[in-house]
């Protein structure tokens, strides 16, 4: 990464797809397995995305690897409204919580770099 200063949002990803790969060995042990490997495919990948954007080829490159993992995100919060439809007795609502707040931080992140590109 660029520095050794705290960032919020790597964090935070690493921390969310810590929770979600606990959530989803728990669907797998319920035999809901393609619905686990697509939530764990595209949670995981919010924050590779993240953690690559740290050391972007230029502001233009950041930008563009933030999209993808606000596109990942995204594509994460409609795995999670499935679960929680049919895995109503142990759906975990703070995953969803911690999705939300990582859409809110990207869309920030996005829009802030994107007034700084030249």
């Amino acid at each position: 990464m660029r520095n050794d200063r705290k960032n919020l949002i790597v964090d935070k990803t690493i921390e969310f797809s810590v929770a979600v790969i606990r959530y989803c060995d728990d669907l797998q042990n319920r035999k809901k397995y393609v619905i686990s490997n697509q939530l764990l495919r595209a949670a995981t990948s919010i924050g590779a995305n993240v953690f690559e954007a740290q050391n972007a080829e230029s502001k233009a490159d950041f930008v563009h690897k933030m999209k993808i993992a606000a596109k990942e995100a995204s594509e994460t919060m409609y795995w999670l409204l499935l679960c929680e439809k049919t895995d109503v007795d142990s759906f975990n609502s703070q995953l969803m919580v911690g999705v939300e707040e990582i859409i809110r931080i990207l869309s920030s992140i996005i829009s802030t770099s994107k007034r700084h590109v030249t």
